[in-house]
């Protein structure tokens, strides 16, 4: 099936009801549940801590959807960094606008964000990715695109903290003491 096909699928699903973010990825449709309180808190504190650090053409945003039709890829992070005349603009984000892409890793599906989004962000051309895993109170920062031994758009670098560190995305620094766990 097409690209285009497996698009409109995929907007029709996003439109039921109790329906949480609708992603594509590897001509699959990838159906994600609705975060938890504790996953929105830690997003939006990450947000906080950006908003206060950004460029004044620069926005940290929650929310969105980024999409590559040309890798049949379309994705909602749960944070990204991008320049504000870029929201100005019909449709979804280009990944090519984003500075970063966070996500906070799910309970329930985190093989989404470890595997396939670490393989789909570096093919889209984000520069970095900021990956927060509550589950287990850690963190890891990609950077450096390249092309990996395989031919494909990878992450060259990847550098692992422990909640509690202070951790350089990019330019930026994030207080991950501010994160909490899910509880059990």
């Amino acid at each position: 099936m097409d690209y285009a096909r497996i698009r409109a699928v995929a907007e029709e699903l996003s439109a039921l009801p109790n329906t949480g973010k609708v992603e594509i990825s590897d001509g699959t449709i990838v159906m994600m549940m609705s975060p938890s309180g504790t996953h929105e808190l830690v997003a939006m504190r990450l947000r906080r801590q950006l908003d206060r650090q950004v460029s004044d053409d620069l926005v940290a945003h929650t929310g969105g959807e980024v999409e590559d039709p040309s890798l049949g890829i379309l994705r909602s992070p749960d944070l990204v960094v991008l320049p504000e005349a870029a929201m100005d603009t019909p449709g979804r984000f280009n990944p090519r606008d984003l500075a970063l892409a966070a996500e906070v890793v799910s309970p329930s599906n985190h093989a989404n964000d470890y595997a396939q989004k670490m393989r789909d962000y570096p093919a889209m051309g984000i520069p970095l990715y900021f990956l927060i895993d509550p589950r287990k109170g850690t963190m890891a920062v990609m950077s450096d695109l390249g092309t990996g031994t395989d031919g494909e758009r990878c992450y060259r670098a990847r550098h692992d903290y422990a909640f509690g560190d202070k951790v350089s995305v990019g330019p930026w620094t994030i207080d991950s003491a501010e994160f909490p766990l899910y509880h059990s």
